[in-house]
């Protein structure tokens, strides 16, 4: 019995020497509130924001508040009254517009006030002018207008080149009457045809979500800084309104045909004369080409630009002045920059072999 007594009083001096060691070397199970945690990370693990690019994230609006202001200050409603007695009593059309010049210059699309015998414009200050037809370019679906004013606030010019998918646009216009309604959006495609213009235009729209509906036609397309990058033209829907789909022409050919329009009175369009398609993955593995891009020039018009070039068919065009291109539209787009006249250096392949001309576009 006395042993018994002796193996409990020594188990139980153990186990209390035990926990006094346990506590003794445990850590205090205390927090403090204005103390920073400590986070360890695996170097072989990233967060999501690195790989976020800094100029992107850096550059990233909080908001649209300053932009939305300056594209509705030279955002314009346009009604049209037609000519005919018959479309007088339907009502006039109405549209939208953008300010391009402090002295009362105004761009907007020619469906907007094609027809049209009176032009009224309405400004954000709520002013209200008759406005006079410039000019008019039906194959690309703009018009020239001007108002009796100074001292307006005016769209500044962007650079649609430098454009990205994925870039954020605002679309500012008057869609059902809803005077100076901006929307947001995204860049989702460029150089886009969409057949809206037949052979004789050039289809190089910018794609947007941006909401865009009737009434919007001829608004301004602007980037996060309120610079201009497209002139709202047209939407894809089947009911007629909008569904996710809206377009828009590049800035880049909006001013060099409003410029021609205003100095010339028409657009004096560069021209190579030549049919051609796009060059796809089949072509260019056919013609053991390096990269699917270009387009291959399928016949060439006697006397034109091309042919004093000395391009003939089956040659590939690759690049214009130096920037390369992936489709015809933008092709288009960018030859039509220029005008009659004007050196174009061409590069193209013949037969597997490169070769650099200077073109004068017709």
């Amino acid at each position: 019995m006395q042993k018994f007594s002796i193996i409990i009083i020594s188990s139980i001096i153990t186990s209390i020497i035990c926990i006094g060691l346990f506590k003794y070397f445990e850590s205090p199970d205390v927090y403090y509130i204005n103390q920073a945690p400590q986070v360890i990370q695996s170097p072989v693990v990233k967060t999501v924001t690195d790989r976020i690019d800094s100029n992107t994230a850096i550059n990233r609006p909080n908001d649209f508040v300053e932009a939305s202001k300056s594209g509705k200050k030279s955002s314009v409603y346009i009604r049209a009254i037609p000519n005919s007695k018959a479309k007088r009593l339907l009502g006039a059309s109405s549209g939208s517009g953008v300010i391009i010049s402090e002295d009362g210059y105004i761009a907007t699309n020619n469906h907007v006030i094609e027809n049209a015998d009176e032009i009224e414009v309405l400004l954000d200050n709520n002013r209200e002018y008759s406005a006079k037809l410039i000019g008019a370019d039906p194959t690309n679906d703009l018009a020239l207008l001007k108002i009796e004013a100074e001292g307006l606030d005016y769209a500044v010019f962007s650079n649609s080149d430098s454009l990205q998918v994925g870039e954020w646009v605002l679309a500012v216009g008057n869609p059902f009457g809803l005077q100076f309604t901006v929307t947001a959006g995204i860049v989702s495609a460029k150089a886009r045809n969409i057949s809206m213009l037949g052979n004789s235009g050039i289809e190089s729209f910018l794609q947007t979500d941006a909401a865009v509906n009737p009434g919007n036609s001829g608004g301004a397309l602007i980037n996060t800084k309120g610079e201009l990058v497209g002139i709202n033209s047209a939407i894809m829907a089947s009911a007629g309104k909008y569904e996710g789909y809206s377009f828009a022409i590049p800035s880049n050919l909006v001013e060099k045909i409003l410029f021609d329009l205003r100095n010339y009175g028409a657009v004096q369009r560069g021209w190579l004369g030549i049919s051609m398609v796009d060059i796809n993955d089949k072509k260019a593995r056919e013609l053991e080409l390096k990269n699917v891009q270009g387009v291959y020039i399928v016949s060439v018009n006697q006397g034109g630009a091309a042919d004093d070039a000395g391009l003939e068919s089956g040659d590939v065009i690759t690049s214009v002045n130096g920037s390369t291109f992936n489709s015809t539209p933008l092709f288009m787009e960018m030859v039509g920059r220029f005008r009659p006249g004007d050196e174009i250096d061409i590069e193209y392949i013949r037969e597997g072999e490169k070769y650099q001309y200077l073109s004068n576009s017709s």
